[in-house]
């Protein structure tokens, strides 16, 4: 965290290639099992790249269509019927832009970010469960694994070692 790009080395334990091969394959796990809880919880109805824009709209509120279309990597126009959907069940709300006409700003109503909390709330909890069989020192250890996790993921911190 506070190393240089250029001062990390691999080790015998863990070499970039072996790290990256676990981040490759646990990561997406990892987004299954959140998936599937969270949809326990708000699936009625709700496709997983619904969920998505959500917890997106969540973390941006005010952001773009086109945003969302980048999101999923889908053309505006299949992202505009999806938040259509959204919109239709109370979920969520457009509003122009003043600054920029042709441009809509998305947010979440209060119904959309409560049953994103619901969802959110009951994933924590059933992960929370799972991780019961973890000592104290095994939860630090992965604690600090996902710090690190968040920082290589951290679109500031790419700018930084791009730079």
């Amino acid at each position: 965290m506070g190393r240089e790009a250029g001062e990390r080395q691999d080790s015998p334990k863990g070499s970039r290639e072996a790290c990256a091969r676990q981040v490759l394959e646990v990561v997406p796990q990892a987004m299954g099992l959140l998936r599937r809880e969270m949809r326990e919880v708000a699936g009625q109805g709700l496709s997983v790249p619904q969920l998505r824009v959500l917890a997106f709209l969540g973390r941006s509120p005010g952001t773009s269509l086109s945003a969302v279309a980048d999101l999923d990597g889908v053309a505006d126009a299949t992202a505009s019927a999806m938040v259509e959907r959204l919109v239709r069940r109370g979920l969520v709300t457009r509003q122009a832009d003043p600054q920029e006409r042709r441009r809509v700003k998305l947010s979440l109503t209060q119904e959309g970010a409560t049953l994103l909390e619901g969802a959110r709330a009951h994933a924590r909890g059933r992960v929370a469960e799972r991780l019961r069989c973890f000592t104290v020192e095994e939860l630090a250890v992965l604690a600090d694994g996902l710090l690190l996790l968040r920082e290589l993921l951290d679109p500031a911190k790419q700018q930084e070692n791009r730079s």
